[in-house]
C-alpha cells in the first residue's frame, strides 16, 4: 500500500468570521488494482496520519504486505544510505498490522510513482470536482470526499475491463493479509524531562509520575484515551486521558512524597478534632490559627507545624505551652509556642501576677527632669 498527502487542499470557511482553513487529503493506493482510499483531515499531524492508515486498512478489508510512505516526519525520522529510522508511533502501528514499512528513497519519486500518479488523479477527481462548493466544516468535506471516492473506485477503466473495485476483488483481495482482531489505537510518542512538580503534559492537561523520577527523562505515549509514561522501557504511570482542559493536574497519590500527600489531605475539621484531642488550650490555639486569615486554608501551615511540635515534645507539654502563650497573648504564633517548649518554660507552673498600683498614685515611675536632657546637664552631673 502506497500512501501520501495530496499537494492541494480544500478550503473550509468559518460561518461566523469567514476565515479560511485548509482540509488536507490523505490518499492510500493498492498498486495492482489501483483501488484508492481518500480522507479529508484538518491537519497533517501524527495522530491524523496514523488514524488514516487504520481506516484505510478497514476500508480495504485487509492489510498489504508492504507499506510505502514518502519521507515525511510523521512517518520517517531519517532515511540515509546506511539506515532507516522510523517514527516510533508509525513503527508501532506497522507491528500491530504485521506489515513492513519500506520508505521511498529520498529524491527518488519513481519508487512511489503509482502513489504520486493516483494522488494527482485523486486530486483532479476529488479536489477539482469540489472546487465550486463551499464547505463550513471538516465533516461536510469528509462526506463530499467519501462520495467522490466511491465514484472514483467504481468508474470504469478506459484501457481495460472493469473498475478499481472489481479489479481489487478479482485480482488483489486474495493476497491481502487478514485484519487483526482489534484496530490499532493511534499513539503518539514523545520524551520529556520530569520537573520538580513530577508532572508530565499531553499538551492540554498535566499528569503525575512517581516523584523519584524528578530530573529523569521519560517516554510519553499518548492515545485518544490514555496517557502513559515509560522509564527504561517499563511503564511507570498510566491515566485515562481527559479531553477537556482541567485547572488542576491529575495526580495519583501514590506518586507523591509522604509529606506532600499529607499536606494535600489537610482540612479544617481534621485540625479541630486533633486540637480537641490534645486539650482545651491547644484547641483554642488551632481555632485562632484557622481564623487568623481571610480563609481557613491560610492557617493550615501553622496547624501543621503545631502537630509536628506534638511529635517532638508530647501532648502534655504542648498543652501547657498553649496555655502559657494564651495567658499573655490573644494572637498566638508558632514561633512563641516553639520558644516556650525549647526553653522549657512550659514546665514551670504558670503564675498569675497582677501589678497593684495605688489608686491615688498618678505617677509614672521614675521621671527624669529637663536638666537630664539638656546639653549641660545629666552627663556632667
Amino acid at each position: 500500500m502506497q500512501v501520501d498527502w495530496a499537494g492541494n487542499t480544500i478550503p473550509v470557511y468559518d460561518k461566523i468570521t469567514g476565515e479560511v482553513a485548509d482540509a488536507y487529503l490523505f490518499v492510500a493506493v493498492l498498486p495492482c488494482s489501483c483501488k484508492a482510499y481518500a480522507e479529508a483531515c484538518d491537519n497533517m499531524r501524527t495522530e491524523a496520519w496514523l488514524s488514516c492508515h487504520v481506516r484505510a486498512y478497514s476500508y480495504f478489508g485487509g492489510v498489504a504486505r508492504l507499506l510505502i510512505p514518502d519521507n515525511l516526519k510523521t512517518g520517517v525520522q531519517s532515511n540515509t544510505h546506511y539506515e532507516t529510522v522510523m517514527n516510533r508511533s508509525y513503527q508501532e502501528m506497522a507491528e500491530h498490522y504485521c506489515t513492513a514499512i519500506v520508505p521511498a528513497r529520498v529524491r527518488a519519486p519513481q519508487d512511489k510513482s503509482l502513489a504520486e500518479g493516483t494522488v494527482k488523479y485523486a486530486s483532479t477527481w476529488i479536489i477539482a470536482a469540489l472546487r465550486n462548493r463551499k464547505f463550513f466544516s471538516i465533516g461536510e468535506v469528509r462526506e463530499a470526499v467519501w462520495e467522490k471516492l466511491k465514484e472514483l473506485n467504481n468508474y470504469p477503466f478506459k484501457k481495460r475491463e472493469g473498475s478499481r473495485n472489481s479489479a481489487y476483488l478479482d485480482e488483489e483481495q486474495a493476497f491481502m493479509k487478514p485484519l487483526p482482531f482489534s484496530p490499532f489505537e493511534p499513539a503518539v510518542w514523545s520524551t520529556a524531562k520530569v520537573h520538580k512538580d513530577y508532572l508530565i503534559s499531553d499538551g492540554k492537561n498535566k499528569y503525575s509520575v512517581p516523584f523519584d523520577l524528578i530530573g529523569e527523562t521519560v517516554d510519553i505515549r499518548l492515545t485518544s484515551g490514555t496517557v502513559e509514561a515509560f522509564f527504561h522501557g517499563s511503564r511507570v504511570s498510566s491515566f485515562p486521558r481527559v479531553q477537556s482542559a482541567q485547572r488542576d493536574p491529575i495526580v495519583n497519590p501514590d506518586h507523591m512524597p509522604a509529606e506532600h500527600r499529607k499536606y494535600l489531605s489537610y482540612n479544617e475539621d481534621d485540625f479541630l478534632v486533633w486540637g480537641k484531642s490534645i486539650g482545651a488550650h491547644t484547641e483554642t490555639v488551632v481555632q485562632r490559627f484557622l481564623a487568623s486569615g481571610r480563609e481557613p486554608e491560610q492557617g493550615y501551615k501553622s496547624c501543621a507545624s503545631l502537630t509536628k511540635l506534638t511529635d517532638r515534645y508530647g501532648h502534655a507539654r504542648l498543652e501547657n505551652a498553649c496555655e502559657r502563650v494564651l495567658a499573655y497573648s490573644a494572637d498566638p504564633s508558632i514561633r512563641n509556642i516553639s520558644t516556650i517548649l525549647k526553653n522549657g518554660q512550659d514546665k514551670v507552673p504558670l503564675q498569675k501576677e497582677q501589678a497593684e498600683i495605688p489608686k491615688g498614685d498618678k505617677g509614672h515611675g521614675i521621671t527624669r527632669g529637663a536638666a537630664y536632657f539638656s546639653r549641660k546637664g545629666g552627663a556632667s552631673e
